[in-house]
């Protein structure tokens, strides 16, 4: 297919001062880990940023950080001029978003002796969930959840270990992350199926500009299309995790 190309005059959009800087999340494993061997993180997300600069024909500078909220509000504050988030429309203010690229399901962990057998059965009263505050679940669960009591930690890794410890009856999360918890100790379990669907999109502040993020976002429709996406995903040994359909902007 034909590459895109961005005309120079858009460059400065996207790297006003000559380096694209590229905010990472590292608590989303399917979009990013660290590299074991050291240096810069590696997934997903690394590839397109660097794929990206490549186009812009400026160097890339990865902004690394443990938690998407954090990712986020860098990218508000205009101290990094792209990053990987799930759409979400509490993100929506200070952020202009491509369509997704990946998708990602979001479920529930619980103890293996829980009496919860199905996710309509976690929001009840007396039920304590626990979130990574300020996560693409977090903000989703915010808005649905009724009866139950969200409990919001730092980080995936605390909320997960909140249910082995009994302070909380279920964990929310990203099904690989779950999955892999179950792996690592017995005790726990995922429950069938998902509460929803992470939509993973790149996006720039939003003083950027309309035309930086059509740019941004014809980007993305043909690394979807190409195959660079899927292609990354399995070099990356990235399992659980969807290339998102062709589609127009993410609200």
């Amino acid at each position: 297919m034909t590459q895109q190309q961005i005309a120079p005059a858009l460059v400065p959009a996207f790297a006003p001062d000559g380096t694209l800087r590229a905010s990472i999340n590292l608590g989303n494993p399917i979009l990013a880990n660290r590299n074991p061997e050291g240096g810069d993180p590696a997934g997903v997300s690394v590839d397109l940023a660097y794929e990206f600069g490549r186009r812009l024909g400026v160097p890339v500078e990865l902004v690394v950080f443990e938690k998407a909220a954090a990712s986020v509000d860098t990218v508000k504050a205009d101290e990094a001029d792209l990053g990987f988030f799930a759409v979400d429309p509490a993100r929506s203010e200070g952020l202009l978003f491509t369509a997704p690229y990946v998708l990602i399901e979001g479920s529930y962990l619980v103890a293996e002796a829980s009496a919860v057998t199905g996710n309509e059965q976690v929001d009840r009263e007396g039920t304590r969930i626990s979130v990574g505050s300020g996560s693409a679940y977090d903000l989703f669960l915010t808005r649905a959840i009724e009866h139950a009591e969200i409990v919001r930690l730092q980080g995936a890794p605390a909320a997960l270990a909140a249910l082995r410890e009994g302070e909380v009856e279920v964990a929310a999360g990203i099904r690989q992350l779950l999955e892999g918890e179950v792996r690592r100790a017995a005790g726990v379990r995922v429950l069938p199926g998902r509460f929803m669907v992470i939509q993973q999109a790149m996006g720039i502040p939003a003083a950027r500009g309309t035309a930086a993020q059509e740019v941004l976002a014809s980007f993305v429709e043909e690394m979807k299309a190409s195959g660079f996406v899927a292609d990354a995903l399995e070099r990356h040994g990235i399992k659980g995790a969807l290339v998102a359909p062709a589609g127009q902007l993410a609200a």
